[in-house]
Formats: C-alpha cells, structure tokens, sequence
C-alpha cells in the first residue's frame, strides 16, 4: 500500500455496551504516525476498546459503529487479517525458541529464502541495539531486552496500526522512558496510527499526542 492511500485508523461512531450499560462511545481519527492515549478507571472499558479493534471482543459485548484501517471497514475480518500490532504488559515471548526465533515468527510469510530471513532478523535486532541477540535464550534477557524484543517480533509483521496495552507497566522509571521512546519513535519512522491504552500521565505525555478519557460506565440512552 502506498503512502498516498493511507488514511489512518477511524472509530466511526463506536459505541460499546455491555448488560444494558455503554461503556463508551468514541468517534475519532488518528492518522499515519499519530498517537491517541485513551485514559480511564479500571473497569471503564479501555481494553475493551483495544478487542473490538483487533477483532477479539467478547460476544456480551455490543458494539455499533466501524473500525477502518486505510479506508478498509474491519467488520468481520478475523484478527490475523487485520494487520494490527499489539503490545501487552507482559512482553509474551516464546520460551522454547531463541531470540532469532521469536522475531522468525513475526515475518511476514512471503518473505523467502533463509538468507533473506536472518537479513531481516539481524537489521530488526540492530535497530534496538541487540546486535548478535539472535542465538539467546528469552530467559536471559533484561526487562528492557524483552520489551525490545517484542517490539520488533510485533513490528517484523508489517502491521498498518499499533495498538499499546499498558506495555510500559511493569518497567521501572529510567527503563519506562527508554523502551517508551523506542516504541513511539519506531511507530513514528512507520508511520503507524497509534492507540495507548494507560494509567500513567507520564506515559500520555510522552506520546505528545490528545487524550480521549473514559468516564464511568452510564446507562445507555
């Protein structure tokens, strides 16, 4: 796709309810290389926002509205078909495979030829500082080497959006704001539309970006 057809991600009159309450209701664009942060009290439906996104919300939820990504409505595209990266609190590498393994999975599937694949491994690894990473073990790895890890794993796929679920939590102060950087400089450098999910101001404010905050879940009208 090129850069001329790319129109971001819209939630057109997304309105998410659950046992007769809306949780929320949000009709925003954001556009190649921007970042929304969504704020609220636990409870008030942020990750529930991020699922309907993705295509994994829960069947109790309803939801009216569209999702498009580059001007393509989402409805009933499974979520390997959307082409949307997302980062959890918990970096979710794999166990059994080595570091070059975890960013192997994240290839895109047409990309042919083992030469061609560690190519790309290796540039992925030195974008991020871990030249020579490849052949470690997830389990050896600092908080800050995962979390980098995870992010090229993610970004490896070539997603069009990027969807961020707290994923700086559990780093500490110094290491939040380092790994945090990366995140948003990669997705600027991509062009990726951006979604933050998080309790942290800090985290709102590095993301330089508006902030959509969710109330307490209201009865609907």
């Amino acid at each position: 796709m090129s850069d001329a057809t790319r129109d971001g991600l819209r939630l057109e009159g997304l309105v998410v309810s659950h046992g007769g309450h809306r949780l929320l209701a949000i009709d925003d664009h954001v556009r190649p290389g921007e970042v929304l942060t969504v704020m609220g009290p636990s409870g008030s439906g942020k990750s529930t926002l991020l699922s309907v996104i993705v295509g994994t919300v829960d069947p109790a939820f309803a939801v009216r509205g569209r999702v498009r990504l580059d001007g393509r409505d989402l409805t009933g595209v499974p979520p390997e078909g959307r082409r949307i990266g997302i980062l959890f609190q918990e970096e979710l590498l794999f166990p059994h495979l080595s570091v070059g393994g975890n960013l192997a999975f994240g290839l895109p599937p047409d990309l042919r030829g083992r030469a061609a694949r560690q190519a790309r491994i290796e540039a992925a690894l030195e974008e991020v500082g871990l030249t020579g990473f490849a052949g470690r073990d997830p389990a050896t790895l600092s908080g800050g080497e995962r979390a980098r890890v995870a992010l090229m794993r993610m970004l490896l796929s070539e997603p069009r959006a990027l969807l961020l679920d707290e994923p700086f939590s559990r780093l500490d102060a110094a290491l939040r704001a380092q790994v945090r950087d990366l995140v948003f400089a990669a997705a600027r450098a991509r062009g990726l539309p951006t979604l933050l999910v998080t309790h942290d101001a800090t985290d709102a404010a590095a993301a330089g970006g508006r902030v959509f905050e969710i109330g307490v879940p209201v009865a609907s009208g």
